[in-house]
């Protein structure tokens, strides 16, 4: 399930897909209708990769939320978010048993389910690609590690080179500065 680029605009009903982005505003389309229309700097846009439900313990990040509800709905659609709350608490108390009742709104709990069944419906909620991602990934670290213990050899000691020699026209032309040193030191 990939939620990078769909985004929530307040005032506008829906989700949308970021198309392309300019210096004052960004091109989106909308999941429902597909049409096209800019968002600017001034509306108050939320991307649903960074929205995560308030549990007791620790934050779960929408996208967990959504693996969920499809693996308990084999890949349908949730309720609708018009059903009565009672029924939609029940649901997401089955999906997620530790979610903090008093820090998620009833509105909070209709958006999930509403924002669900809209990524449904365009075709971007589907678990089967993304495991298959992560068991490439795992299968993929596990060679790496194994490449690098079979790659593992006793590091080698630093060989010292030996120090180059001097031609001997250099070495007699430094015996012979240096005897015309010491002559003159001693006169």
């Amino acid at each position: 399930m990939d939620l990078s680029g769909v985004i929530s605009i307040s005032g506008k009903p829906g989700l949308f897909k970021v198309v392309a982005q300019s210096k004052n505003n960004i091109i989106v389309e909308s999941l429902q209708d597909g049409k096209r229309t800019p968002a600017y700097s001034t509306d108050r846009i939320s991307a649903l990769e960074d929205i995560s439900i308030y549990t007791y313990e620790d934050d779960i990040p929408l996208k967990e939320v959504y693996k969920g509800i499809f693996k308990k709905e084999d890949g349908g659609k949730a309720p609708s978010h018009k059903e009565s709350l009672n029924k939609l608490t029940e649901y997401l108390l089955e999906v997620l048993p530790n979610y903090d009742e008093d820090r998620v709104y009833p509105s909070d709990i209709k958006k999930l389910f509403q924002w669900y069944n809209l990524l449904h419906d365009a075709g971007l909620v589907s678990a089967g690609e993304e495991e298959k991602k992560e068991e490439k990934k795992a299968d993929k670290k596990e060679k790496k590690a194994e490449e690098k213990k079979t790659e593992k050899k006793p590091a080698k000691k630093a060989e010292k080179k030996p120090a180059a020699k001097k031609s001997t026209a250099k070495k007699t032309a430094e015996k012979k500065t240096t005897a015309k040193k010491s002559s003159t030191k001693k006169s």
